[in-house]
């Protein structure tokens, strides 16, 4: 893509988080600590400030998204003469079933009139019944105020209604209308893949070429990787050409004897002849033979 789109405000929030995530990584946070290195902070700020830039490596995913974004939030024109052809009960209550509106003006005000006229005659049938128990009239204005404060109630009962049904109304008017189930699911899935292609494509390779270059532990030499594979390492060769097993001898002074161990013997020295003529072996006999 020859002119990446920029980056929307809207989505700078997104990218921040993103931001965010990427100087955590486990590379990142490698090269932070590497002599010469930039400041957490500084390279935060950078990444702000070439967000176009780093976003860029994402073009195709964001323009994917954004184009979803807008299809969307694109709602219709409203239907000609402003009111829908059948109305809900909110706009009934509203009306109140003709063309005027003075409901809403009315669940004000005849709380406030049945509450005033209720304590008025509770007060005054009271006071008269205190004064003349047997009087009618006492009876006739208690009850009457009763009923006045049992019609204030009502009347607050339905205005509560009325603005339950209103904060309803209101809030199915702030979703775009005619949604397609379909299209916000394919929108979620563009938004995900536009927010990976930023990290692995964007952010990640942004930060490690701002930063000095810090080997793999896996790459250096003589250092074992964590699935246990390290650098070839082959036993020495016991069995090759030239080598032979050393020789262990007995311990013995020096001179007294030889490479085998065994003690050499004098010149000259012969051992006895016990089978030649006139050779007698000694008479061996038990402890009990007396002689």
């Amino acid at each position: 893509m020859t002119n990446p789109p920029p980056l929307l405000a809207e989505d700078r929030p997104e990218y921040e988080r993103l931001l965010t995530e990427a100087l955590r990584d486990r590379t990142v946070l490698t090269a932070l600590r590497a002599p010469g290195a930039l400041a957490t902070a500084e390279l935060r700020l950078r990444a702000l400030r070439d967000a176009d830039r780093v976003n860029a490596a994402a073009a195709t995913e964001y323009a994917h998204y954004t184009r979803l974004r807008e299809a969307l939030h694109s709602t219709p024109p409203p239907p000609p003469g402003g009111e829908p052809a059948n109305p809900g009960l909110l706009t009934q209550l509203r009306t109140g079933g003709g063309g005027g509106g003075p409901f809403p003006v009315l669940t004000v005000l005849t709380p406030i009139l049945a509450w005033a006229a209720a304590l008025f005659l509770l007060l005054i049938g009271y006071l008269l019944r205190a004064a003349e128990p047997g009087l009618a009239l006492a009876g006739s204005l208690v009850t009457a105020g009763w009923v006045a404060l049992a019609a204030g109630v009502a009347a607050m009962a339905i205005g509560i209604i009325g603005l339950l049904l209103t904060a309803l109304r209101d809030g199915a008017a702030a979703a775009p209308a005619g949604t397609d189930p379909e299209l916000a699911a394919e929108l979620g899935d563009a938004h995900g893949e536009w927010r990976t292609a930023l990290r692995e494509r964007g952010l990640l390779p942004y930060l490690l070429d701002a930063l000095p270059s810090v080997p793999d532990p896996a790459t250096r030499p003589g250092v074992s990787r964590p699935d246990g594979t390290g650098p070839d390492f082959s036993s020495p060769d016991f069995t090759g050409p030239g080598y032979s097993s050393p020789s262990f001898t007995s311990p013995g002074s020096e001179g007294l004897t030889d490479r085998e161990g065994r003690v050499p013997r004098p010149a000259g020295f012969t051992p006895p002849d016990f089978t030649g003529p006139g050779y007698t072996p000694p008479d061996f006999t038990g402890p009990d033979e007396v002689r």
